[in-house]
Formats: C-alpha cells, sequence, structure tokens
C-alpha cells in the first residue's frame, strides 16, 4: 500500500478542540478490549503480615472501646502536575505493611480488641476510563498493580476498596484519628488525636526481631554504600564532578539495593563539612580535605539506615583533621559504652559532652571551664557542637518523634531500642574563635546501635570508627593501601 503525501496537517473532520478521548465512544471501546489479565502480587518482605498483625495488637490493647483511623496518605505536588515519589506514612506501614497510595486502615473497636479493614483504591484496569486518563495511578501510564484479593492474601487482612468506605461514614463519626488520616477525619467527623500519635510513637520504640532484621539489612546495605562511594572519590575530583557525584552514587546505590535513601545524603568536602544539613552537595571534592558523608539506605520495607563517617580524601588525615577526628571518636565510645537497658537515655549525650568540652577546654577554645560550661546555663561548647547526638531509628529517621520527653530522652533504655550515637565537631570556615587549622573542619561520627537485654550491639561496626582504621579503610578503597 502506498501513501501519499499528507497536504494538511489538520483533516477536515477536526473541531476546535482536542478530543477528549473518554467522551469518544469509538476510543473507550477500542482501548478497553482486547488485554491480556495480568496478576501482581504485592512486593511485601517475608514476615510483614505477621509483625504488621503484632503491632495492632499492641495498639488495639492500649486503645480499648475506640475507632482508629490511619491513612498511607498521597505523593504530594512537586510543581504543577508533577508529584513526588509517593512514600507511605510510617504509622500506617507499621500496623499494615501495606505501601500503596491512598490505602486507609480501619480499626473498628469490639469487645476485647479491635476489627481491622484495609481500604485500598481500586487499580484502574481495561475498561476502566481511569486505565487511560489518570496519568498517575492508570495502568496505561504506571503499568499493571496488585489487586485487593492479592493484597489480602499478601497482608493477611481483610481489604475491601477504597470506595466502601464511603458507607461506613455515620461509625466512624467520633473516631479517633491519626494525622495521616487528616482529610478522612474532616469527611466523617473524626477527632484528631495527639494521644494516638503519642502511643503509637512509644510502641514504636522496642523493635521486634523482624524489625531488627530489617534494620540489620538496611546498615548492611549502607557499608556497601559507603564502600561504593569512597571508590568514586578520585574519579570525583579528578574530573571535577565534586560532592554531587558522590551523593549520586550512594543515592543509585541506596535505590539498587533499598527503596532508596532514607533521608537526604549529606556529603560535605572541606568547609562544608562543618554544615550539619549539607544536601545541595554542589561543591568540590577538595583533595586534602576531610570529607564527611551522611547516609543511609531505606529498605524496602522503609526501615532506614543513618550512619556517618568521615574520611580523608587523599588517604590520610593532616594533623589538624587527625585531632579533630580523635576527640570526636573518644566522645563517640564514650557515649556508647552508655548504651544499655536501665540507663537513662540521656546518659550517652551527657557522657560524650563531657568528653567534648573537656577537649574544648585543653584547647584553649572555651571562656570558662568545663564544669561551667556542662552546666544548663553555660554550654559555650555547644557553639561547636550545637545540634543533638543521637535519636531513636526505625521507619523513620529521627524515629518516634511524637512521643513526650518523658516517654523519649526522660525514659531508661530497653532492649529493643535502635538507636544512633553520632557526636561531632563543626568548625565553620569563618569562624574566628578557633585558629585558621581548625577552620573549615567538620567530623562526625555515627553509628547505629541496638540495646540489647545485657548491653548493646553497633550494628554498623563494620565500618572503623578510629583515625588509622579509617585511613587504611579509605586506601584500600582507593587502591593505595601500602
Amino acid at each position: 500500500m502506498t501513501v501519499g503525501p499528507r497536504t494538511s496537517v489538520r483533516p477536515p473532520y477536526a473541531g476546535t478542540r482536542y478530543p477528549r478521548l473518554a467522551e469518544v465512544p469509538a476510543f473507550t471501546d477500542m482501548i478497553g478490549q482486547g488485554w491480556q489479565e495480568q496478576t501482581v502480587l504485592p512486593d511485601v518482605e517475608p514476615g510483614t503480615a505477621e509483625a504488621a498483625a503484632s503491632h495492632r495488637a499492641r495498639l488495639s490493647a492500649s486503645h480499648p472501646g475506640r475507632t482508629l483511623l490511619f491513612a498511607a496518605g498521597t505523593a504530594p505536588t512537586r510543581n504543577d502536575d508533577a508529584q513526588y515519589a509517593f512514600r507511605a506514612d510510617s504509622g500506617f506501614v507499621w500496623l499494615t505493611g501495606c505501601q500503596a497510595e491512598g490505602a486507609v486502615l480501619v480499626m473498628s473497636a469490639r469487645p476485647g480488641g479491635h476489627d481491622a479493614v484495609l481500604y485500598i483504591p481500586e487499580p484502574f484496569r481495561p475498561g476502566d476510563s481511569g486505565f487511560f486518563s489518570d496519568a498517575a495511578h492508570g495502568e496505561l501510564w504506571v503499568g499493571p498493580s496488585a489487586g485487593l484479593a492479592e493484597w489480602a492474601v499478601a497482608l493477611q487482612i481483610t481489604v475491601e476498596p477504597l470506595s466502601a468506605l464511603k458507607g461506613r461514614r455515620s461509625e466512624l463519626r467520633g473516631a479517633h484519628a491519626a494525622r495521616s488520616a487528616t482529610d478522612l477525619a474532616h469527611e466523617v467527623d473524626a477527632e484528631l488525636s495527639a494521644e494516638l500519635e503519642r502511643s503509637v510513637s512509644i510502641l514504636r520504640m522496642m523493635k521486634d526481631d523482624w524489625e531488627i532484621g530489617q534494620l540489620r539489612s538496611a546498615v548492611d546495605a549502607t557499608v556497601g554504600g559507603f564502600d561504593a562511594v569512597a571508590r568514586e572519590v578520585p574519579r570525583a575530583i579528578a574530573e571535577g564532578l565534586g560532592e554531587r557525584w558522590l551523593q549520586g552514587t550512594f543515592d543509585r546505590h541506596a535505590r539498587t539495593f533499598g527503596n532508596g535513601p532514607g533521608y537526604s545524603t549529606i556529603v560535605g568536602s572541606g568547609p562544608h563539612a562543618p554544615i550539619l544539613h549539607w544536601v545541595r552537595c554542589d561543591g568540590d571534592v577538595l583533595p586534602d580535605a576531610a570529607l564527611l558523608l551522611d547516609m543511609g539506605v531505606e529498605a524496602r520495607s522503609l526501615y532506614t539506615a543513618d550512619v556517618t563517617r568521615t574520611i580523608p580524601a587523599s588517604g590520610a588525615f593532616s594533623p589538624a583533621q587527625r585531632a579533630v577526628h580523635d576527640l570526636v571518636e573518644r566522645a563517640h565510645r564514650a557515649g556508647l559504652e552508655q548504651i544499655r537497658p536501665g540507663v537513662e537515655y540521656l546518659d550517652f549525650h551527657f557522657a560524650a559532652m563531657e568528653v567534648i568540652a573537656g577537649g574544648l577546654h585543653d584547647w584553649g577554645l572555651l571562656p570558662v571551664s568545663v564544669d561551667e560550661a556542662l552546666s544548663p546555663h553555660g554550654q559555650q561548647h555547644r557553639r561547636y557542637l550545637a545540634c543533638g547526638i543521637g535519636h531513636h531509628l526505625g521507619l523513620d529517621v529521627h524515629d518516634c518523634s511524637q512521643a513526650h520527653y518523658e516517654d523519649y530522652m526522660g525514659a531508661p533504655l530497653q532492649a529493643g531500642v535502635v538507636m544512633t550515637v553520632e557526636p561531632g565537631l563543626y568548625f565553620h570556615a569563618h569562624d574566628l574563635t578557633v585558629p585558621p587549622e581548625l577552620r573549615g573542619v567538620g567530623v562526625r561520627l555515627e553509628d547505629d546501635v541496638l540495646v540489647t537485654p545485657h548491653g548493646s550491639e553497633v550494628l554498623s561496626e563494620a565500618l572503623p570508627i578510629d583515625a588509622d582504621g579509617v585511613e587504611r579503610w579509605v586506601r584500600e578503597r582507593l587502591g593505595t593501601a601500602a
């Protein structure tokens, strides 16, 4: 068949507007037929359903007689009609194991507990107008997705279509809703409950065996990411690719071996290292500078690691860099020694700060005595360490943040807690209170630590923390080991 040249880009039957395909019967008939049925199973880690059921039972016991609402949430808009990648609400994931956008969990009170129903938006399949018209969720745009029956089997929970929730509005009136379910709470006249948020945070503090396994996997993947980044340092320097190349290296690794980075990856070289949340990563990697790497892989179950090391880009610390690293290491070890059951949470903070204040005093950087600096009315040493030096870790990098002070910092440690210890010293390049050789030096050491029944376990111990060990580790990756 020979097709002649077209004489016009606008055929005579064209209207004045682009046709709305959903209103064209010939098109909807054509696109709604002839598709092979596909079955997609949810991507759920083994043990997820059992862990989530246990979590719901624990929450149920602490909130008898009250219906509870949680939601997965939806992806926020990045700009115009483009959305950020969806990441489900952590409390919702803890209770369900589900990462379906728009899903809702209803825990209906009954004598002796709660009945849980998971409501999930039904996929837009062939024959549905959303199949081709919904760019965010239509399978023609985003690919096949798991159906309600598949979710029910994977999570061992009753699953119904989200549309069915409309028929339950009257019985949800007065329910307690988490922040994630704010929109639903307004629709059904439910009560947003800070106490519910607090309860979930408290319960999430003590990780069960399955959660600890997920965190171990996240940490192990993170250690691999540090390895990948260190090997790219020479290229980042030689080709002028800079901090952003190293940030991208880790983020690619995290996306490959997990869900992605658990937070914005920090790569700070030289004067950028003292900037606490240097996520812009738009500077050069300086060959003789210390390089601060704060990075964590989020597992596909959404549990995240959070690890920091400061490495010499050249393979060897300068005397000033080593002195700062040694002081931070001493503080880090002092903090780690306090991690065990029954010890007050903040004891690790005070132990590390005492070492930091003493070292700064010895260097002549404090205008007062160590005791005066450590006093609640002093804190002069915090000029060089204004941030916190540890936190709970889990589904959120700063986990359990809705707990009250007395639940968190004012409470003793218990077995099952996973937390970070991360002292540091941050001497900014424009800080005239420190000698020139210290300006632009920032060092942080951060490990992920599990509180065990009789002590603690450093989950990230595969990465060295002493200066000699760090140098050896770096030189092995640079190919310059002796």
